[in-house]
């Protein structure tokens, strides 16, 4: 039923509340899962305020090489499992870049948790959500990750 699963995590145990699911549509459905991690400009600079480029790089930089090594493991670990994941690495306003990737990567289901907490721009996941369900053309799975006892003490 399912080819292509895309799962857009950001790093909290709340968004990874959603893997047990798609391990198991992936196994029925033999379909790929892509995991996706979206950073978001985390600049807001006030009318008078100064920026350090150098500084900002290396943290952008860092940002950056924590999100790869978050998605190469969790590929491997869904690789070692017999499902076969990808990554994605996006840039920009959240819910543009999954319906965006969805689109690219021809995914014909949109896999995430509700109220996962994320990146600088602490984006909730629920509104990440409804955005993604008003504006998505592919089916969608949610689930909320608060009523997983796995993630209880992930809450804030």
């Amino acid at each position: 039923m399912y080819q292509t699963i895309l799962v857009p995590v950001d790093g909290s145990k709340r968004a990874e509340a959603i893997f047990t699911y798609v391990e198991k549509l992936a196994r029925m459905n033999d379909a790929r899962a892509i995991f996706l991690r979206v950073e978001e400009e985390p600049i807001m600079l006030g009318r008078d305020e100064i920026i350090e480029t150098t500084k900002y790089r290396e943290d952008y930089k860092a940002r950056v090489e924590r999100a790869t090594a978050y998605l190469d493991d969790l590929k491997a670990a869904f690789r070692g499992k017999g499902i076969h994941a990808v990554t994605r690495l996006a840039y920009g306003p959240v819910v543009k870049a999954i319906l965006s990737v969805a689109a690219d990567t021809g995914a014909d289901l949109i896999a995430l948790a509700t109220h996962g907490l994320g990146g600088l721009a602490r984006v909730s996941y629920g509104s990440v959500a409804a955005g993604v369900l008003q504006a998505a053309d592919v089916p969608i799975l949610l689930i909320r990750s608060g009523s997983d006892p796995a993630v209880a003490s992930d809450r804030g």
